[in-house]
């Protein structure tokens, strides 16, 4: 059998956590965003913190931090990282009746915290979700991607 071109399998075609133990620590950086599109009234009551659970967005920037603290327990092939920072930021978008989200995660070690990040939007989103189902089970989350990363053998990269 051929060696995959994907790094979490081995040449047998089994799945493997990626051995990280000789690469040099660096300073790593990852950026991602998504939406989370919703009802008039939703939003409404997202921007009022009127949602019968509370204030919507202040728990899902909790859930998204701690979304990104514990990606290696989520994702099964993630390692444990030291995370030296997590920051995410929501953006009500009334024209569209959206709210965006942007995380960023950094550590300095051996492996990338793109994971991170997007675990980070992800459960943002989801907790968002979670807590405006009641009134709006029809609300979208879309769009969640990596937007950049910083640090590593393969450098700075953006999406375009």
């Amino acid at each position: 059998m051929s060696a995959s071109p994907l790094s979490h399998f081995n040449p047998q075609g089994q799945a493997q956590m990626v051995g990280v133990g000789g690469k040099t620590e660096t300073s790593r950086q990852a950026r991602a965003a998504g939406s989370i599109l919703m009802r008039p009234e939703t939003l409404a009551l997202i921007v009022e913190g009127a949602a019968k659970k509370g204030d919507v967005l202040g728990v899902a920037r909790i859930a998204a931090i701690q979304g990104a603290k514990r990606t290696s327990e989520l994702i099964p092939l993630c390692h444990p990282i030291a995370l030296t920072s997590v920051s995410v930021d929501f953006e009500i978008d009334g024209p569209t009746n959206a709210v965006h989200c942007l995380a960023s995660a950094e550590c300095c070690g051996r492996t990338g915290v793109e994971m991170e990040a997007l675990c980070a939007v992800s459960i943002g989103l989801l907790t968002i979700y979670d807590m405006c189902k009641a009134v709006d089970r029809g609300m979208r989350i879309e769009g969640v991607r990596l937007l950049e990363k910083i640090g590593g053998k393969s450098g700075h990269w953006t999406a375009t």
